[in-house]
């Protein structure tokens, strides 16, 4: 996955990627995602910017605002998921002197206006969701998909986004009334917050006044995996970004993420990626 900088948009690298595949060798011919990028520290700002293809934006990290059209000015923060579309003028970008985090969806297809229809209620709000390291393993998921240029890849990258907003928008769609819905966040979240530390199933249960085959329970439902591969996964989404935006040594990032053994943690990471943490440093500077 290559990178670029880009002082305009931000100091840091910048990771862009876009769809090289024959458009004609695809099978899901619905939805297809047309660029896709991580901006991070992004401080540039746009006024009065058209779009002529539906585009997600997800927002990691910092503070800034955004405006659909003649709409109200609304806050974006960290966790934050707004779109652009066709035919209105948006104005958006960091707070003067600030920055986020930027992941960005450029897609096009008949699927949209079905999420439009159906799920994607009020495109023109900014929708906080949260920031869910689970979506994070999604997003990079979905990144190398589309790097691979093949067309089987570029499909499952498109179902995959599909999947990842919808379950973002069944995190804003929740009502606040809907106790389960906010405890089960709320246990996910904090699972999120603990990827530095090993894991302690007993002490995490307790946290929370529940045993631990409930815990197992609750993360198999939300996340599809088992407990501890699903922190593993949240271990390893947080490991690249450390390979890519540190110079901390294979050793240093396992150890801060809880793993004490070096090897051991160098094989989860090649499992879930089939690259060993040095060779993905390598390809990603």
């Amino acid at each position: 996955m290559p990178t670029y900088m880009d002082n305009m948009i931000s100091p840091l690298p910048l990771r862009l990627f876009d769809s090289m595949v024959d458009i004609t060798k695809l099978r899901v011919k619905s939805l297809t995602i047309i660029h896709a990028g991580h901006l991070p520290g992004r401080t540039l700002q746009r006024g009065k910017t058209k779009f002529d293809h539906w585009a997600f934006v997800y927002i990691s990290a910092g503070r800034g605002y955004f405006q659909a059209g003649d709409g109200e000015r609304q806050t974006v923060e960290a966790g934050s998921l707004f779109c652009f579309y066709p035919g209105v003028v948006f104005q958006y970008g960091p707070e003067k002197n600030g920055f986020w985090d930027e992941y960005y969806f450029t897609i096009e297809g008949e699927r949209i206006q079905e999420w439009i229809a159906n799920w994607y209620k009020q495109p023109e709000l900014v929708k906080h969701i949260g920031t869910d390291e689970s979506f994070f393993s999604k997003i990079e998921l979905i990144f190398q998909l589309i790097d691979s240029a093949v067309p089987a890849n570029q499909d499952r990258a498109a179902l995959a986004l599909e999947s990842l907003l919808f379950d973002m928008m069944l995190r804003w769609d929740s009502p606040e009334t809907d106790s389960r819905s906010l405890f089960v966040h709320k246990v996910i979240d904090d699972l999120s917050e603990s990827i530095y530390q090993p894991l302690d199933t007993a002490a995490l249960a307790a946290r929370h006044h529940i045993s631990i085959p409930t815990l197992r329970r609750i993360v198999h439902g939300y996340t599809g995996y088992p407990l501890g591969e699903y922190l593993h996964r949240l271990k390893v989404a947080e490991a690249k970004k450390l390979l890519v935006s540190t110079d901390k040594t294979v050793n240093e990032i396992a150890s801060l993420l809880g793993y004490s053994d070096m090897f051991y943690f160098s094989r989860v990471f090649k499992k879930m990626t089939d690259t060993a943490p040095r060779t993905y440093r390598g390809r990603m500077g």
